[in-house]
């Protein structure tokens, strides 16, 4: 096992070096840094645009985009004090990253706790009683709430509970003006986010969970383990829960790595400050200096928790060697 991880963690450095550098060049290309810095400094000098040229790296030819991704590489390896100023105001890109995965780290994990919990849970009632009326229940009203698109839903809650009945506040982190830490205030403006993110995942993960179960329902060690007298209870969660859970730990891994990567469509939404409204806000602007840090951290995020679903299949089942 510990070789096993180890060889994958040697595998992560050239993985993200030759992905980081793949996302680097069609940045350069696509939004074209040093055109997006003319548009927002219209007024710009000469002088502060080779200035702007020399700390980005924005050197001409694929010659050049070799030499400034490598000196962007090492520049993002020392620190936030080393990464190159936002084109809007020349402010240091960090703080401002910070903030923005902080909230989406609480938005995403608390969504992702309830959604893939309550999900699990409601696709192995299902699949107890394949066809019956629960079975029936769980599978039809994911199939129709999974359906909802999460803009619609989004818009819904925010006009039921937000502007009709006026419970909860429909936008942001916190009330206009606002100054300082407020748990409660901050739960209340998590609720709506919150639920339209878990609906969605709740939906998805009961029918890949009541699928998997269902897929190993008639394996050989589980006609052995029920001819052998054992409970039906414990058939179930010790054998045959266990082994479906290997499939959906990948869906777990991939999709905890895109929640990271921020919900771009609900935090825009409900005007939540978190990584989907800074990538947005970034991108309009071109902004080169703040959308590479993001688009790094997100490949990162999205290797260690691939690295992360691989460990756990040894334990889930130990048919898998990865020694």
């Amino acid at each position: 096992m510990i070789r096993f991880i180890m060889r994958r963690m040697l595998w992560l450095v050239p993985t993200i070096i030759v992905v980081t550098f793949m996302v680097y060049a069609a940045v350069r290309v696509g939004w074209n840094p040093l055109n997006a810095y003319l548009k927002a400094n219209p007024r710009a000098s000469k002088h502060k645009k080779e200035q702007y040229i020399a700390a980005n790296g924005l050197y001409p030819g694929f010659g050049g985009i070799i030499r400034g991704y490598r000196e962007w590489m090492w520049g993002f390896i020392q620190g936030p004090s080393h990464w190159p100023r936002s084109i809007k105001g020349g402010g240091e890109v960090w703080p401002t990253l910070r903030y923005s995965i902080f909230n989406t780290l609480r938005l995403a994990g608390i969504a992702a706790i309830l959604g893939i919990g309550i999900g699990i849970g409601l696709g192995i009632l299902a699949a107890w009683r394949p066809g019956g009326w629960l079975d029936t229940t769980i599978n039809s009203s994911a199939f129709f709430v999974g359906a909802i698109p999460p803009f619609v839903s989004a818009v819904i809650l925010q006009l039921f509970f937000g502007v009709w009945l006026g419970w909860l506040p429909p936008v942001g982190v916190y009330p206009p003006g606002h100054q300082g830490f407020d748990a409660v205030e901050m739960a209340k403006h998590l609720i709506l986010p919150v639920t339209v993110v878990a609906i969605q995942t709740v939906a998805q993960y009961s029918r890949y969970t009541r699928a998997s179960v269902l897929e190993v329902a008639s394996s050989d060690y589980l006609r052995t383990a029920r001819a052998k007298g054992i409970p039906e209870r414990r058939v179930m969660f010790k054998h045959s829960v266990r082994n479906a859970m290997v499939p959906i730990v990948t869906v777990i891994a991939l999709d905890i790595g895109a929640l990271i990567g921020g919900l771009i469509i609900t935090e825009n939404i409900f005007t939540y400050p978190g990584m989907g409204v800074y990538f947005v806000n970034a991108a309009n602007d071109g902004d080169f200096p703040k959308l590479m840090p993001f688009m790094v951290l997100i490949i990162i995020s999205v290797l260690l928790f691939n690295l992360l679903a691989d460990v756990t299949y040894a334990y889930l089942d130990p048919r898998i060697r990865l020694d």
